[in-house]
């Protein structure tokens, strides 16, 4: 079974999310960062620096991915619940998505945000789905935004493609034999 969980929703939420599919007796369990999840789903190459951003009903996270690992992270506690009773609430969202990924090149320690401009944002999760969204977005970051296909269900994509990369995995199949020297 593949668990996709926020990054910022630390150790103690993923035990606690491990804990609950228990009742259902897996094999295995593997937690992922769901913005890997939405990569995946993406088909991005994750040899290269990645921003992904996904914008959810509750709160909107933005994490950098290098390598394929999280390097960095940062939530805002906006999402797209009450973006259309509560005036204003769409451009504060686009504001604090514009202010957590420009703060990723200045606490990057690992060399990857002067290659983030030219390679853009990915965007997942419901909010990709608004209308207007994406354009604004795009505006107030003046680069690329480029939206997951099928956005808001991308985390739960990914998380199948890498349970099926688990397990055709030789640690999984028995098939974990080195190949003999000629």
């Amino acid at each position: 079974m593949v668990l996709t969980a926020p990054v910022l929703d630390g150790v103690a939420y993923r035990a606690a999310a491990r804990a609950a599919v228990e009742v259902l007796r897996p094999r295995a369990v593997l937690t992922v960062p769901t913005a890997r999840a939405v990569a995946v789903a993406a088909r991005e190459d994750l040899s290269r620096p990645l921003l992904v951003v996904d914008v959810g009903a509750r709160f909107t996270e933005t994490v950098l991915l290098v390598d394929g690992a999280v390097a960095d992270a940062h939530r805002a506690t906006l999402g797209t619940l009450g973006l259309d009773e509560e005036p204003g609430a769409a451009a504060r969202l686009v504001d604090a998505v514009a202010a957590m990924v420009a703060s990723v090149p200045d606490e990057d320690r690992t060399a990857a945000a002067p290659s983030l401009p030219a390679r853009g944002v990915l965007l997942a999760g419901g909010g990709a789905l608004r209308p207007g969204f994406v354009h604004r977005l795009a505006r107030r970051l003046d680069v690329a935004v480029k939206v997951a296909p099928a956005p808001d269900t991308a985390a739960v994509r990914g998380a199948a493609e890498l349970l099926g990369s688990a397990r055709r995995h030789p640690s999984s199949t028995g098939d974990a034999r080195l190949p003999v020297p000629e």
